[in-house]
């Protein structure tokens, strides 16, 4: 793998373009001149415009795409067809199956969809954790992206996609309950978490866990993801969505809450997975924390959501590159090596 287009030249997109062309030749795509001066060539296209992308993908050795969810599938589409690999950040179920369903044909290259925080490293970690048991019992992810300093009663601020956000809000919610995979309600199961004397709230989203119920089907007796907030955050949307059945007018709920909590420069995101099980005869507990914050990358100050999701999709990449994943066929998040993860240059940002 030498040459790698990105497409979406946003927050994130530029920096993991950024971070990706240290290594690689990097070329980006987007509508838009990008908001700062970048370190490689952004070519100014559309990419709704399927016949520009099938110009260009089969020029490159693979494809990232740092796009909302919905605009994924017609790039996946001309990268498989194309036989280049194929890396995204979905949250998107449907946008997953499809990918996998062409996985499933044959494919000549990767086609690795979910490479952000959740799903993507929390799967990473949760994989790690669960390996060290005999036998499981309970698997509980938790991610939250928040500002610092929190205002208003939302107490939030959009620092990625809003449509990713909305999406994730509404659809439902794959889980294992009782031995049994199932389906819930996104914004339900609300529960309490104290981290460091700081007390957040957590519920049901879609997406977060990836292809893991699947995975550990018949093998656990809880498997969850819920995503971290302050508290009253779930209740408000509730709110939004459905009282004022805003969840039917999804391009004016992502318009309103973007202008009325614009990014903040200041945010912490909270990575925390509990796995309980057997170690032989043994019943214990497994743990992960962490709490990451702005980092300064190249002399530049980067949001702690842009950062780690851009290094969790370039670490999957470089693994790739350097044979320590599969060349072929479609990669679960969470059969991918944390350790080897971590060894990577980009997967360094997480120690």
């Amino acid at each position: 793998m030498k040459s790698i287009l990105v497409i979406g030249m946003g927050k994130v997109g530029s920096l993991v373009a950024t971070l990706l062309s240290k290594r690689f030749e990097i070329k980006g795509l987007d509508k838009q001149n990008p908001a700062s001066e970048l370190p490689f060539e952004v070519i100014k296209g559309d990419v709704s415009d399927k016949v520009l992308l099938e110009k260009l993908i089969p020029q490159f050795d693979a494809v990232v795409s740092c796009m909302p969810y919905n605009l994924n599938l017609t790039i996946a589409q001309i990268a498989y067809e194309s036989g280049k690999h194929y890396f995204d950040l979905t949250e998107d179920v449907p946008t997953t199956t499809a990918i996998r369903e062409m996985a499933a044909k044959g494919s000549k290259a990767v086609l690795a969809p979910q490479c952000g925080l959740a799903p993507g490293l929390i799967g990473i970690v949760g994989a790690d954790l669960a390996n060290r048991f005999t036998k499981l019992r309970d698997i509980e992810l938790r991610v939250g992206a928040l500002p610092k300093y929190p205002n208003g009663l939302l107490g939030y601020s959009f620092t990625w996609s809003p449509a990713g956000v909305i999406n994730e809000y509404l659809n439902d919610c794959e889980v294992i309950h009782n031995g049994e995979k199932k389906l819930v309600s996104a914004l339900d199961g609300l529960e309490y978490i104290n981290i460091e004397g700081n007390e957040f709230e957590a519920f049901s989203t879609s997406g977060g866990l990836g292809t893991m119920c699947e995975t550990y089907e018949g093998r656990v007796d809880t498997l969850n993801y819920k995503t971290i907030r302050y508290p009253g955050h779930g209740k408000l949307m509730k709110f939004l969505l459905y009282e004022l059945i805003l969840k039917n007018r999804r391009e004016l709920i992502e318009e309103i809450l973007t202008e009325a909590k614009p990014p903040v420069q200041e945010d912490v995101v909270y990575v925390y997975a509990v796995v309980e099980g057997w170690k032989n005869q043994s019943l214990e507990r497994e743990e992960f924390y962490r709490a990451y914050s702005p980092k300064m990358i190249d002399g530049k100050h980067w949001r702690a959501i842009s950062w780690t999701t851009a290094a969790s999709i370039v670490a999957v990449v470089e693994m790739v590159a350097d044979g320590k994943l599969p060349q072929t066929g479609f990669i679960k998040q969470e059969e991918i090596d944390f350790t080897k993860f971590l060894e990577t240059e980009t997967g360094k940002f997480f120690l």
